[in-house]
């Protein structure tokens, strides 16, 4: 049986015309807005050694990375699986900056495995990093321009959930879990699991399995802050978390923030508040991002950071679909007159095809819907009708 050389692999796909259009003006749309906001392209490699690739401990990270031997060094090398730490590196170790570095992104990264169903293992993730400030300012700036990039991109963000990983990790330090509970009770409340999260904690002493138990319970607006104060012990990690969200919900009140304190997307990635953002027509976050201070320290600097990112190829598909306007198709041979003429349409922003010899009957394929013809010397656009 003949090999169907066309084939991809699973979960791997083109990106065909109408959709690659759709791609790249929210690319160019939502780069030029970081612009605008002060924040500096950089590019990032597509390959790295593993070390620094998976570099913070994430385990997650370390499964997703697809991984091959160097033919020059014989290290081991990776396939960027997120670009935040390379990004992460950059600001450390490259670019030294003493104040605050304002860094965005965009490029393709590839997963080992799809992250859910009809995902993709090769999204194209786009971000933007702010390292150098510790303070509350810096994770409203960050999401404030999150929800624009999905106002910019047509997509309503139906809420925005805040949570808090030092909670849990209070939490499960004063109440002693090994490291494999831990990781088995992350699992649990992240699938906001309960009788699991029973049955994992049934061992541990008061008030820290109450306050456990209560995590996945502790979701839903403005509220959930003030309960979380009355059921959870008075430890200063979750006193400063929580006053931390409560700030933050009184900053940001145009936004349509919920809290969940259970939500842990990036437990061993992030040090602080974790976010995302949600919109009608998606079962998952949109975005996602977080605080992770400390993180560049692996590269020789330790900087305060927080961040957000998303998958361009996701967004493209919620926002709604931009007009195409038609070309127009300009006639062979081109001379001298109706080069001067296509250059004028295409300074206007029309899209001017010519007409290659040999294949009349075929121009609306490449999206012509007009054509060039010539009047009485002048050269008019007409709606093109083809058999």
């Amino acid at each position: 049986m003949a090999t169907r050389r066309w084939l991809l692999p699973e979960a791997i796909e083109d990106v065909l015309p109408p959709e690659a259009r759709q791609i790249e003006a929210l690319r160019r749309t939502l780069l030029d807005e970081f612009h605008r906001h002060g924040f500096d392209l950089v590019a990032p490699p597509l390959l790295e050694y593993v070390e620094s690739l998976c570099s913070g401990g994430s385990r997650d990270l370390d499964l997703r990375t697809f991984k091959l031997v160097d033919q020059i060094s014989g290290r081991s090398m990776g396939v960027r699986a997120d670009i935040t730490p390379q990004v992460a590196r950059i600001d450390a170790h490259l670019l030294g900056r003493v104040g605050v570095a304002r860094l965005c992104y965009c490029g393709s990264v590839l997963h080992t495995l799809p992250a859910g169903f009809n995902a993709t293992r090769e999204p194209l993730q786009l971000g933007a990093e702010l390292y150098g400030h510790d303070g509350l300012e810096a994770d409203i700036e960050v999401i404030r321009l999150m929800a624009e990039c999905m106002r910019l991109a047509g997509v309503a963000v139906s809420r925005i959930d805040v949570g808090h990983v030092a909670v849990f990790k209070s939490l499960s330090r004063h109440a002693g879990l090994s490291v494999e509970v831990e990781e088995e009770l992350f699992g649990a409340l992240q699938a906001k699991d309960a009788p699991a999260v029973r049955d994992l904690v049934g061992h541990v002493a008061e008030p820290f399995r109450s306050a456990l138990l209560a995590l996945p319970e502790l979701y839903g607006g403005r509220e959930v802050l003030a309960r979380a104060a009355q059921v959870l012990p008075s430890l200063p990690e979750i006193e400063a978390a929580l006053g931390d969200l409560g700030r933050l919900a009184a900053a940001l009140g145009e936004q349509p923030l919920g809290f969940d304190l259970a939500d842990l997307r990036g437990y061993h990635y992030h040090s602080g508040l974790v976010f995302a953002a949600y919109c009608p027509g998606s079962p998952g976050a949109v975005a996602l991002g977080g605080r992770y201070d400390g993180f560049g320290s692996v590269f020789g600097r330790s900087r305060p950071a927080t961040g957000f990112s998303l998958d361009l190829r996701q967004l493209g598909r919620l926002a709604p679909a931009a007009e195409e306007k038609g070309a127009i198709l300009a006639p062979w041979p081109e001379d001298d007159v109706l080069h001067a003429e296509a250059l004028r349409l295409r300074a206007q922003g029309e899209r001017v095809v010519l007409g290659l010899p040999g294949h009349d009957g075929s121009w609306r394929e490449s999206g012509c819907d007009r054509k060039l013809v010539r009047r009485g010397g002048n050269w008019i656009v007409e709606s093109l009708k083809e058999d």
